[in-house]
């Protein structure tokens, strides 16, 4: 930790620790876990399709697809609880 500023280097900590967290806590709650069995490298892996996507020629379609069905699902969390 910085000696000059640690107050700004906790606060800069916590915020990315809850940040992580929350990403954490998306790829849970999307069963990925679950499917997988909680192994890394599948998990990885698939992380790694996902960006290769969004690079590729058909990014605005992915992008599209996903945030529609993201929100839709976010939509039915809150509905539901």
């Amino acid at each position: 930790m910085p000696a000059t500023v640690p107050h700004l280097w906790l606060a800069h900590h916590l915020v990315s620790k809850a940040e992580k967290t929350g990403r954490l806590r998306l790829i849970a709650k999307a069963g990925l876990i679950e499917l997988t069995g909680d192994d890394r490298a599948l998990i990885y892996g698939a992380l790694i399709d996902v960006v290769s996507r969004l690079r590729g020629e058909d990014s605005d379609r992915y992008r599209l697809i996903w945030t529609r069905r993201g929100r839709c699902a976010f939509a039915d969390d809150a509905s539901a609880g």
